[in-house]
């Protein structure tokens, strides 16, 4: 499975790096491709393109709007927010694989 996301935070610094890299590894951990956009206080990195299309889910760790949305449209879409996916990544990739299988 691939799974591509977004992570965003109000203030856009460390919840959202730390969000991004924890849904990362545990997707990682569980055998999963993943790949994580940030939009930060210094813009938007690790930029999703061609990723997108080749993604099973997408995981939107934010807690504000973010830019680029759209682009997930045609997609089965997670939504957490962003401290969660901090304190307890592993209980989101679970809730997003379970959404994932109800929306197939």
């Amino acid at each position: 499975m691939k799974i591509v996301g977004v992570a965003a935070c109000p203030i856009g610094v460390a919840h959202t790096y730390m969000a991004a890299e924890n849904i990362e590894k545990v997707c990682k951990e569980h055998g999963y491709e993943c790949k994580m956009e940030t939009q930060g206080a210094i813009g938007m990195e690790n930029e999703l393109e061609e990723d997108i299309e080749m993604a099973d889910l997408v995981i939107l760790a934010i807690s504000v709007e973010i830019e680029g949305r759209d682009r997930f449209d045609d997609k089965i879409v997670y939504e957490a927010d962003v401290a969660k996916c901090v304190s307890d990544p592993e209980g989101v990739l679970n809730a997003a694989l379970d959404y994932y299988k109800e929306n197939q």
